[in-house]
């Protein structure tokens, strides 16, 4: 087998992979297909790019496994006009993903490290419609609100109020809440001109969200 035919069927196993765990939307297998996570995963684990697990990262947090991945973005039903905002930049892998959807993607880290990691591979893949923030994602970003989805990576006991609160009528966030990480649910988020709809997705097990930007050590 050569190297060309070794990538045609690693995709070709990944995508099966997604399939089966109910990542449908043509759009999003096809952004996942053109995104690879190779780039993203550093290290002892690089090998493991491209199973379906969650694999550590630096300062302590991890990289979705790529159905969970794919199954947020799904939510998210995410349009060409959309200007998405990321809590929670991590890898980068969802927001490279989301940029092949949207019209723009603001994604916002508290670890210094990883915005300066994730901003030098989307630099490396072109991404030019991807703009990075070093910054406490709880508070989201109100001087670019508001936002037509926002899409939350880490779990908090609520969805934040000032999340919401930049959410456009009509707009989506997708977002794990659960008091510890041992029962967390996806929470789809809708607003309506009367207020918000709330829909629940399924289990999910993500970092906490914490407050504040973190110290250079962490």
């Amino acid at each position: 087998m050569t190297d060309q035919d070794a990538v045609a069927e690693r995709k070709m196993q990944f995508l099966f992979a997604l399939r089966s765990k109910g990542v449908t939307d043509p759009a999003v297998l096809t952004a996942m297909e053109k995104v690879d996570r190779g780039p993203f995963v550093r290290g002892l684990f690089s090998e493991r790019a491209y199973e379906d697990t969650p694999l550590p990262i630096a300062c302590g947090q991890t990289i979705s496994q790529p159905s969970v991945v794919g199954l947020m973005t799904q939510a998210l039903d995410v349009t060409p006009r959309d200007s998405v905002l990321e809590v929670g930049t991590g890898s980068g892998y969802q927001a490279a993903i989301l940029s092949q959807l949207a019209r723009r993607v603001y994604t916002v880290e508290r670890h210094r490290r990883l915005v300066r990691e994730a901003k030098g591979v989307f630099d490396s893949l072109g991404l030019v419609n991807v703009t990075s923030f070093l910054s406490d994602g709880s508070f989201g970003l109100p001087d670019q609100a508001p936002f037509d989805r926002i899409i939350v990576t880490a779990a908090a006991e609520d969805p934040p109020g000032p999340l919401l609160a930049q959410l456009k009528i009509g707009g989506i966030m997708v977002v794990p809440v659960g008091q510890s990480d041992a029962v967390q649910s996806l929470i789809r988020v809708r607003r309506t001109e009367s207020g918000f709809d709330y829909d629940e997705l399924r289990s999910v097990r993500f970092v906490p969200l914490v407050e504040g930007v973190a110290r250079e050590t962490e």
